[in-house]
């Protein structure tokens, strides 16, 4: 089974576009990487730019609207991500343990929708676009 774990760092929300990461803590999080990749779980990563880099699309108003980063009633916002294939949210807890995190980062943990958690109804309706299966949304594994 495919996990995200999120990665949601305390003050990100507020930081600048501007990137200044602390060396020794990139390291600590590649020697982290790396294990992953190693013990064969690691799908995917990557670390993002701060909201203050970005824009969100709202649907409220029934139209698209674009707000700005950086976003005001944010509160928590995602720093990065794994994904990893794990037999089980105990594995992927327990790797998430594993990461060297800071007092002020939390890892959320989130099952990936696979086609066998969808129902036939909603199977056909996915299996009709392959191109998109392709890409990930119910990836056969």
């Amino acid at each position: 089974m495919r996990y995200m774990m999120l990665m949601i760092p305390k003050g990100y929300e507020t930081a600048g576009p501007e990137l200044d990461l602390p060396a020794d803590a990139v390291a600590a999080m590649m020697k982290y990487n790396e294990e992953l990749s190693a013990a064969g779980v690691l799908v995917a990563l990557d670390g993002l730019h701060p909201p203050s880099a970005g824009a969100r699309v709202s649907f409220a108003s029934g139209e698209p609207v674009v707000i700005d980063g950086p976003f005001i009633e944010a509160k928590e916002v995602l720093g990065g991500y794994w994904i990893i294939d794990v037999p089980t949210l105990a594995d992927a807890i327990d790797w998430a343990k594993r990461c060297p995190g800071s007092p002020n980062e939390t890892i959320e943990i989130r099952k990936i929708q696979e086609m066998d958690d969808f129902s036939d109804q909603v199977r056909e309706i996915v299996e009709a676009h392959p191109g998109v299966l392709e890409k990930g949304i119910g990836k056969k594994r």
